[in-house]
């Protein structure tokens, strides 16, 4: 695999996120994500976009990390969070959730983010699981969905404590 980052807005990131709205459509019957993100969201240093490529150079999975600083939708100052993780279903199962997850937890550690967190659903069990294995844990519910009764929010704190 070979991992890039992209603008959000390159067609290829437009490709996957209309498949997993597509995707959170069937799931949750609602259209999809209506969480508001801009482009700019995802240009360093407020984040980065990455899309994994197969050795045809096909778009197969995809996430995010974008900056979030204390706001009136429940996020802290230093958050980084994680958006649009998705694997095309052909290819899910070999890991490249896991691998996309930590390639962005590394370049928000990198960043100075002090925990990524994230918003999911209760029809995502195969996402709980990835993130809950990965070291998240339930966390106060923040951004768009945070009232939404299948929302389940999650944090993993990405640098150490200072003693």
């Amino acid at each position: 695999m070979n991992i890039r980052r992209v603008p959000y807005d390159h067609p290829d990131a437009v490709k996957l996120n209309d498949e997993v709205q597509a995707e959170y459509h069937v799931r949750y019957g609602d259209g999809g994500d209506a969480t508001p993100m801009d482009p700019a969201d995802f240009r360093p240093p407020n984040g980065i976009y990455l899309i994994a490529y197969d050795e045809n150079d096909t778009p197969v999975a995809s996430g995010g990390w974008r900056t979030q600083n204390a706001n009136g939708e429940g996020n802290r100052d230093g958050d980084a969070e994680l958006k649009r993780m998705y694997v095309i279903e052909q290819m899910r199962g070999r890991g490249l959730a896991r691998r996309i997850l930590a390639a962005l937890e590394e370049d928000a550690r990198a960043a100075g983010r002090l925990r990524m967190v994230l918003e999911t659903g209760t029809k995502q069990p195969e996402a709980i699981a990835l993130y809950t294995s990965s070291g998240y844990e339930p966390c106060e519910p923040f951004g768009y969905y945070r009232f939404h009764e299948d929302s389940r929010c999650y944090a993993k704190p990405l640098q150490q404590p200072t003693a």
